[in-house]
Formats: C-alpha cells, sequence, structure tokens
C-alpha cells in the first residue's frame, strides 16, 4: 500500500522550518512521504529537509492598494498552484507552521476539504496562523495561553510545545550541575551573530565590569556579529575572562551541556531549548519581534521561575552587569532556575505533533 503524503507548509524564517523539518523526520521515521511547501527564502533552511518533492509558494505581501494588490494575485497565484499539487499527490494531510507561504498551501487543502492543522511556535499566534486558525482542523500551541487566538480557536487548541533536535532532547535528561564556590562559571551568549548589537556590545562590557574574584572564574562562549568578533575579544581579553568569540556554534547541544548559564534573545527555539535543557537563562527580548511575541515568549520561562528578563530599553551594560552579579555569584539561585526551566518544558514535541498529524488525516474537514 502506498504510504499516506504530508504536505509540511512553511514560511521562510528558521523560526518556522526547523520545527516542520523536525515533524517531517518523524512522520517519515513512520512511513509517511514528505512533501515540502515554502518559498525561496525557505530554501536557505531546507538544504536537509527530508521532503521528496518542493512546492515554490512565493506570496507576497504589501502596503498600501497597490501593494495589497500585488498580495492578493500572488496568493491567488499560490493558491491554484497548490491545489493541483495536492490534488496530484492525493494529500493526506496540511500542516502549516506559519509564514506568508504556508496560506496558499492551508486554503488550498481547505478548498478540497483536506485535514488541516497548523502549528505556531510562539506565544502569539502569528499573522498567517491567526487568520487561518479559525477554519484549520486543529491548532497546536508551543505555549500555555496563546495570545491573539480568533474566538472559538481556544477550543481547539492543543498545548504540545516546540519540537526541538534529538541531541537537545537528550539534555533533558541531564541533570543540571550548578557552578562549584570557587569553579569555573561557564556562560553561554546566544544569538549575536544575526544582527543583534546589543548582545554583542553590551553584554562583553556588563561582564567586564563584573568583580575581578567573579571575572576569573568565567568561561564565556558567545555569538557575535562578524564586525564586533574583535571589539567583544579584545573587552573579554582586558577584563581577564577567558572567552571564546565566533559568529556562529554549530555543536549547539554540546556546549548546552556545560552551561551554567544562557544569555540571550527570547525566540520561540530558543526558549523551548531552554526549557527542555533545564538551563537558567537571562533573556533579552527582541522589542520589534511582530506583535511583541518574544516579551510574552521569555514570560513563560520567568513565569516558571528559569528566566530573568531585562527589556531591551533598559538592557544597558550597567544594568545587566546588576542582573549578572546576582545570578552568577549565587549557585543556589541558578539551580533553581534549572528547576524552574524544565518545569516549563514540553520535551516530546515533535512525538505529540505527529499523533496530531495522524488523527488528522483519519478525517476529513469540511471544504469552506
Amino acid at each position: 500500500m502506498t504510504s499516506k503524503v504530508c504536505v509540511v507548509a512553511a514560511g521562510g524564517t528558521g523560526g518556522h522550518m526547523f520545527p516542520a523539518e523536525a515533524l517531517a523526520r518523524e512522520l517519515q521515521a513512520r512511513g509517511w512521504r514528505i512533501v515540502l511547501a515554502t518559498d525561496h527564502r525557505g530554501e536557505a533552511y531546507a538544504q536537509a529537509f527530508p521532503a521528496e518533492e518542493r512546492i515554490a509558494l512565493d506570496a507576497a505581501t504589501g502596503r498600501g492598494p497597490v501593494g495589497m494588490a500585488k498580495a492578493g494575485v500572488a496568493i491567488a497565484r499560490g493558491l491554484f498552484k497548490a491545489r493541483k499539487a495536492l490534488k496530484r499527490l492525493d494529500a493526506a494531510v496540511v500542516v502549516g507552521f506559519g509564514g506568508y507561504p504556508s496560506a496558499p498551501a492551508l486554503l488550498a487543502a481547505l478548498s478540497q476539504g483536506r485535514p488541516t492543522l497548523v502549528h505556531e511556535q510562539n506565544s502569539v499566534l502569528g499573522r498567517t496562523n491567526r487568520w487561518l486558525s479559525p477554519y484549520v482542523g486543529a491548532v497546536a500551541a508551543s505555549f500555555p495561553n496563546l495570545r491573539m487566538a480568533p474566538h472559538g480557536v481556544e477550543a481547539r487548541v492543543s498545548l504540545i510545545g516546540n519540537p526541538v533536535r534529538p541531541d537537545i532532547r537528550a539534555l533533558f535528561d541531564r541533570p543540571y550541575a550548578a557552578p562549584t564556590a570557587r569553579g569555573p562559571i561557564h556562560v553561554l551568549v546566544t544569538g549575536g551573530s544575526q544582527g543583534a548589537r546589543i548582545l554583542s556590545e553590551a553584554v562583553p562590557q556588563a561582564l567586564a565590569a563584573l568583580p575581578a574574584p567573579l571575572r576569573k572564574r568565567l568561561r564565556v562562549q558567545q555569538q557575535s556579529r562578524p564586525e564586533m568578533l574583535e571589539t567583544a575579544r579584545a573587552i573579554y581579553a582586558g577584563a581577564g575572562i577567558e572567552a571564546e568569540v565566533a559568529p556562529f556554534f554549530g555543536d549547539m547541544a554540546r556546549r548546552l551541556a556545560t552551561t551554567h548559564l544562557v544569555i540571550g534573545r527570547a525566540g520561540a527555539s530558543t526558549c523551548s531549548e531552554l526549557a527542555v535543557a533545564g538551563l537558567p537563562s537571562l533573556l533579552i527580548p527582541l522589542k520589534i519581534a511582530m506583535d511583541d511575541h518574544q516579551r510574552f515568549n521569555a514570560a513563560s520561562l520567568a513565569e516558571a521561575g528559569g528566566a530573568e528578563v531585562v527589556l531591551e530599553d533598559e538592557a544597558t551594560a550597567e544594568r545587566l552587569t546588576t542582573a549578572l552579579l546576582a545570578l552568577l555569584g549565587d549557585p543556589a539561585r541558578l539551580a533553581a532556575m534549572s528547576a524552574g526551566a524544565k518545569s516549563a518544558a514540553l520535551p516530546d514535541a515533535t512525538a505529540k505533533l505527529a499523533d496530531m498529524v495522524e488523527a488528522a488525516a483519519a478525517g476529513r474537514n469540511p471544504p469552506v
């Protein structure tokens, strides 16, 4: 018997593509055939995506009457293309992960009465998911108290978490070891390579301003903007702090396994990985994130006791030094924060999302 086809539709950002890839691998292991629907930006994250076929669905966005008209034409063109592809593939289910390219795929599935669901990575429903959530069969949420859900959608929301990579999932079973009284303190600074100047500049300055006995114990690993690498290295060297500074770390799970505190942004994947790994964190939400979703992502960890949050407008080097001194100088607090972070973890999100897909495929939605 020919295995069923799942069309995974995701917009062109890592936040959408990484959970989509995790689901694709899980379903493939269960015998499903996977087809990816994305845009040209998504291709940058999809080199290793386990799909037997890819459908290019570029859904434009725009401002003003002309921009809106162009967006409408692009969605209509994508809808026509998606309808033909779904019919040819006889897709059993379509899963949307957000982003504009997921709209034509989901609309095509709904128009043909095919089972659908969406997965929302953030604490706030994204624009595309918000628009389509009243019509799809189910909504999978990564954080409790999903915000901006249209009226009536809440009853169909299942809290399952955000899929994380298997090497991150493996950290869930590892006990957290707080720094000893005089031992090294491992600090990991993430998110600086993609334009987060505040992390590349203010964090090294903040760590350099800590008392000398604490500075000597620090072992810092920092992602930084390429043009800020030498400046950050010079700040750390001048403060006597042992530091590795690079634009990107490819072995994040290994580094997380030995980290005592993470400093970074509050993207959905970051918050989910910190919870699963049971790691204390100091989070600086990106203030220009759509609908302020990073602040709400961070709040979920903070409310569980796993994170301290400093808003971007308040994140001066002096403010960060004060926060870091309180955290790094108190191993018992770090241990308590680790337990708090882990209490918010949903480590089996990938399997639960795959279960939802298989349940959806067992029925059919009425055409809209």
